[in-house]
């Protein structure tokens, strides 16, 4: 009889700790440049987004802040929460530059609104993206238990993947115009991306790009949002999950809702509402499943990270019923519809995934810089503890600003105001700030270790008689 295996120490899967960082820090730094294009240019979100500026914004925050961060946090939890090791680390450093380089240069091209170019850095993020997806794959291939999140991030690659296609189409059917005006060379290269983009220029331009948003948008984001939380939250709370079926049903009604409003929305037909309201029949599963794990937790307090995460969570509401609104069958598009829309956008991306990622990044980088530089110190000297390397009051502080921008700039769009939309992104800014404020704090930890050794025990010294 075979000995059963020893117990995989915590951490030990994990990649090399700069991985993740370096993706980390990119995303960051997407983070802080698009609040700031925000306050610089309140226009962005007071007027409807079918314009250059605000493509360019979204795509800075959905490639640049939301994908970096989720490919880096990938490598970094789906070894350690499936119980297993990643395929290459090498191969992630590949295609971290194709990334840094894609999104970069697609960001650039879609406020010069040069399609031609947009398609070409759209290319070499695509190769990066490959190669994501290929390496989780091949990781998900040896996960010893097939579980809930392990099904929500193989759906999860299987949406970004069909995400950048769509986004690939769409850029190639402007180039496909760019072309027809002679301002570009045919070859054989651009002649097949005529022929596969000859389908997409069939469709509505704006169903074809919301279309592609809820692709990435809910496929992948929220999709790993309650995939990865089914493992996350029973860990952080000491808790587990108390309904499995419930959890993977919420998984399987999350993706049938999806490719119905892939559809729906792309054929502009009435029926989106019914696939709308699949999608947030599945939320309200998970909703009450993170009730239940939460009422059964051991751990009673709450810390900041998690209440970013769960504020994300009951944002989820506010969203769904403005999903039921602009999927109303007839509703006609006009100036007040229009920026019903705008909030929508923002309230999904800064508003759920954005804060979903703030509350998970307290949780990741402390986690990552304390076992990086502390673990094998433990026993053998004094180390700070986990709550130690960062600011609780700059969380409170980071938490209620944001909240409070969100709220402001959500009530900025809809009135349309360019003023207001200033205020409530100045507020966001402060929030971002706050928490490169707390993550800066975290690295000295990481660059300058706190070692102290233990003091000795001292004995009084005997009394002459």
């Amino acid at each position: 009889m075979n000995k059963p295996a020893a117990p995989v120490p915590f951490g030990a899967n994990a990649p090399s700790i700069a991985l993740p960082l370096a993706f980390v820090l990119t995303g960051l730094l997407a983070l802080a440049t698009g609040t700031g294009w925000i306050v610089a240019r309140p226009a962005l979100l007071a007027t409807y987004h079918y314009n250059q500026h605000v493509i360019a914004a979204t795509h800075l925050f959905v490639l640049g802040w939301i994908c970096t961060i989720i490919m880096g946090a990938m490598y970094q939890l789906v070894p350690v929460a499936l119980e297993t090791k990643l395929h290459s680390e090498r191969l992630a450093w590949v295609q971290f530059a194709f990334h840094v380089v894609g999104f970069t240069g697609m960001v650039w091209m879609f406020r010069q609104w040069n399609m031609t170019h947009v398609g070409h850095f759209g290319a070499v993020l695509a190769t990066g993206v490959g190669l994501f997806v290929y390496n989780l794959g091949r990781t998900l291939r040896r996960v010893p238990k097939w579980n809930v999140t392990a099904t929500a991030v193989a759906a999860a690659l299987m949406w970004i993947s069909l995400t950048i296609l769509a986004g690939l189409s769409l850029a190639t059917a402007k180039c496909v115009f760019a072309s027809e005006a002679g301002n570009a060379t045919p070859g054989p290269l651009l002649r097949a991306l005529q022929a596969l983009a000859r389908g997409v220029v069939h469709f509505d331009p704006i169903s074809a790009m919301h279309a592609h948003a809820h692709l990435g948008g809910v496929g992948c984001f929220t999709m790993l949002i309650v995939g990865v939380s089914y493992k996350l939250i029973p860990m952080f709370t000491l808790s587990e999950v108390q309904r499995p079926r419930r959890a993977a049903l919420s998984v399987a009604l999350l993706n049938l809702g999806l490719a119905g409003a892939f559809v729906t929305i792309l054929l502009r037909s009435p029926w989106k509402l019914l696939s709308a309201l699949l999608v947030i029949a599945a939320l309200g599963l998970y909703g009450w499943e993170l009730a239940a794990i939460l009422r059964a937790r051991k751990r009673r307090t709450l810390d900041w990270g998690l209440k970013y995460f769960l504020t994300a969570v009951a944002l989820l509401g506010p969203l769904a019923a403005l999903a039921i609104v602009l999927s109303w069958p007839g509703l006609p598009l006009n100036a007040q519809t229009g920026q019903l829309e705008n909030a929508y956008g923002f309230l999904g991306l800064l508003g759920v995934v954005t804060l979903a990622i703030m509350g998970m990044l307290y949780k990741i980088i402390p986690f990552l810089v304390w076992f990086g530089r502390y673990s094998r110190q433990v026993g053998r000297a004094q180390v700070p503890a986990l709550a130690d390397l960062y600011s609780a009051r700059l969380q409170a502080a980071g938490y209620w600003s944001y909240l409070a921008g969100l709220l402001v700039t959500v009530g900025a769009i809809v009135a349309a105001s360019e003023p207001a939309v200033r205020v409530g992104g100045s507020l966001l800014a402060f929030g971002v700030l706050t928490l490169l404020a707390n993550v800066a704090v975290m690295l000295s930890h990481f660059f300058k270790p706190r070692v102290k050794p233990f003091a000795l025990a001292t004995q009084p010294l005997p009394k002459p008689a």
